[in-house]
């Protein structure tokens, strides 16, 4: 993908009888790491007490044995972070340890809560509230901890009355595992069985890798609490309304994982034959962007009866790293990503499949290539719409004066990125490939029009002090 949307976190919940939870957490986040590279954390409780690790990078570099053997309890939640709001320090890292009336939880959040600013002022003055950090996860928590209700069921109640936005949770008390999903389930979130406990987390992918069974998703507006007497449902509040983020299926989402009962990896195949049949010309070959557009370009070659080739080789431990590249190699750019191979292309009609442009900085540098490596011409087809207006529920994606498609025409994109032509997928052929109505995904970044009225767009550093 050129410029791709960044996620913004990967959320797990441990719930496993006479087990070390903390060790199954950090194998739940390890398959959850695309959601999310910039920290990760594991907090564990043992009916008593809960203990915390957090740290900057990847889920690898977090943990070792010797941190695990800190965390002790059945009860676990971890957290795979990409900032959407707040920056990126230690402080940010979650999960977050919040105190307060109800005692003490341990929140790890994914999504976007977009009225957190108003809630956060109000809290710090009429709650009396001490906020530490510059997320809108905090506010998520010191709402839950401290929100009138007898229970968590009504305390939940009361959060989803007042926050606006996309909110995915799994958080822990001494004894007891949360979980609650937003009322428009914009952002993903399952439940499955394991070892006679249950796991919850982002994607199905998860539990997969651990050993669970998947169970199911949880409905929007749905809270569930598991403890000592099992599982159960605390909470409903969802009004009818869905708009799951349809970016989840295009690019967010492993392939491997089940969402809204759709397999991504067949969702994104589709999305291939939708636009070979929408967008067809000839050519030699297909090939993908990869990893995220490889289904949907094999979808595109069967569709339209042309052989799928491996036209780029990606190399996969990028990363992220705070080194620099000099001058010499910044100017490379794309090639510190992608080599072509032009045993492959020289001399051929190519069909490139990619699932965005976002910025478009990166494109003209895989066409360039592409034709460097002798592809004789070069047709670009995009498995999204283009993408008009940004995301205000817990996509890093840009503002509207970054996004190409904002500020260009199809064919001023075209000439821009250098491609023979260029054919977008169309929100109508997106929605039959996932197999949804169009009223029960959320598609404002193609379409301009948000699920709910966003009245002031939340900066990313909105919070900070």
């Amino acid at each position: 993908m050129a410029n791709p949307p960044r996620e913004a976190c990967g959320v797990v919940g441990v719930f496993t009888p006479g087990e070390a939870a903390a060790r199954t957490a950090f194998f739940g986040l390890f398959s959850l790491q695309h959601r999310g590279q910039e920290s990760a954390g594991i907090a564990a409780a043992d009916g008593t007490s809960i203990s915390c690790r957090t740290e900057m990078g990847l889920v690898s570099q977090a943990f070792h044995e010797f941190d695990l053997s800190r965390l002790p309890g059945h009860i676990s939640v971890g957290h795979t972070r990409y900032s959407t709001t707040g920056s990126t320090h230690l402080d940010n890292a979650q999960p977050l340890e919040v105190e307060g009336l109800h005692g003490r939880i341990a929140l790890a959040h994914n999504g976007n809560v977009i009225n957190a600013l108003p809630l956060r002022v109000e809290m710090e003055g009429g709650w009396s509230c001490r906020f530490t950090t510059s997320t809108d996860s905090e506010v998520i928590a010191q709402m839950l901890v401290n929100a009138p209700g007898k229970d968590w069921g009504e305390r939940i109640a009361y959060c989803m009355r007042r926050l606006q936005g996309a909110y995915s949770v799994a958080c822990i008390t001494n004894d007891t595992l949360i979980a609650m999903r937003d009322p428009l389930g914009v952002r993903p979130l399952c439940v499955g069985m394991y070892n006679g406990g249950w796991v919850v987390a982002s994607e199905s992918c998860a539990l997969d890798h651990i050993g669970a069974t998947l169970l199911r998703e949880l409905a929007p507006g749905e809270a569930i609490q598991i403890d000592g007497d099992g599982l159960r449902t605390i909470h409903n509040g969802n009004e009818g309304k869905r708009a799951l983020c349809s970016f989840e299926f295009i690019y967010f989402s492993r392939p491997d994982s089940i969402l809204d009962e759709r397999s991504v990896h067949a969702a994104r195949r589709e999305m291939g034959r939708q636009l070979a049949l929408q967008a067809p010309v000839d050519a030699d070959m297909v090939m993908g962007v990869p990893d995220s557009a490889t289904p949907a370009a094999v979808g595109y070659a069967e569709a339209a009866g042309i052989p799928y080739q491996e036209g780029l080789i990606k190399n996969r431990y990028v990363g992220r790293t705070f080194i620099q590249p000099d001058q010499r190699l910044r100017d490379l750019g794309v090639r510190l990503k992608f080599n072509p191979l032009p045993e492959v292309l020289a001399g051929k009609r190519v069909i490139v499949v990619d699932d965005s442009i976002v910025r478009g900085t990166t494109t003209p540098h895989v066409v360039g290539l592409l034709r460097s490596a002798g592809a004789k011409e070069v047709h670009l087809r995009v498995c999204a719409p283009p993408i008009v207006s940004p995301c205000h529920f817990g996509v890093d994606m840009a503002s509207k004066g970054e996004l190409i498609a904002a500020q260009k025409t199809v064919p001023e994109i075209q000439e821009f990125v250098g491609a023979d032509s260029l054919e977008y997928l169309s929100v109508e052929g997106l929605f039959r490939a996932i197999g949804k109505e169009s009223d029960s995904c959320c598609a404002a970044c193609f379409t301009g029009q948000y699920p709910i009225e966003v009245q002031l767009e939340l900066g990313k550093m909105a919070l900070e002090r």
